[in-house]
């Protein structure tokens, strides 16, 4: 109830104050599981997404904050979950509460760069949002988010009224030529940069196939190992 009720003020509030654009949310499953992965240039990506969204979008945050009750009713009616980095695997504890979500019939919401974007441009993803749509088997609908950073930037604590912003979503990629190859780290690469393909040709913003620099937080991030020139050398060349 809490979900609704803050999208329900913060809806007008917003379409107030900037101009929001959607295209493409006829290839949103009206029932299901759904992952949905999108750029992320922005705080205000993970308000802007569930706004256009008509079925309650979840992600997972950093359970700092959720320590202050002032601030906490404000996440969970936003629609993310906590979880804690310490102790354990937290890539793990993600991808299981990520987990939950999808086997719920439920909509989950992904970053595949781990993090906001500093540089303006669009980060490798890393492979988290693969082995989750693998192993749950949901569809992974790619979104471009456009002009967020031009509302409140990264560093910014006021948001900038009256910009626009556009929220793109793709057709929904289709993964079961993966089968259930979850653990294949080669599998995992193609499906990810496939995926990154999808959101720069929405987003429009330019790709550089490295990782972002501030480590990933909200998501699973296991990397697949890059071959190197020795790894492929044969024998005779490496005796030459």
């Amino acid at each position: 109830m809490l979900y609704w009720a803050v999208k329900g003020v913060l809806t007008p509030v917003l379409h107030a104050s900037c101009r929001i654009r959607t295209e493409g949310r006829h290839h949103l499953p009206r029932r299901g599981p759904v992952i949905l992965a999108a750029n992320h240039r922005s705080f205000l990506d993970s308000i802007f997404l569930p706004l256009v969204v008509h079925r309650r979008v979840t992600f997972v945050a950093k359970a700092e904050y959720f320590d202050n009750p002032k601030t906490a009713w404000f996440f969970r009616g936003v629609g993310q979950i906590p979880i804690r980095r310490e102790g354990g695997s937290a890539s793990e504890r993600a991808l299981d509460s990520a987990m939950d979500v999808l086997r719920a019939g439920k909509v989950f919401g992904i970053y595949p760069e781990g993090t906001r974007t500093r540089d303006g441009l669009l980060h490798r993803g890393h492979t988290g949002v693969a082995r989750l749509a693998l192993r749950s088997s949901a569809p992974i609908v790619p979104v471009g988010m456009i002009g967020t950073d031009e509302v409140q930037p990264v560093d910014s604590k006021m948001p900038k009224l009256m910009r626009e912003v556009r929220v793109r979503f793709g057709e929904p990629l289709d993964c079961t030529r993966f089968g259930r190859r979850a653990d294949d780290h080669m599998a995992l690469r193609e499906l990810t940069d496939e995926l990154m393909y999808e959101i720069c040709q929405l987003s429009g913003y330019e790709y550089i196939d490295t990782y972002a620099t501030k480590k990933a937080e909200d998501l699973p991030t296991e990397e697949s190992r890059i071959a190197t020139l020795a790894d492929v050398r044969t024998p005779s060349l490496a005796a030459s």
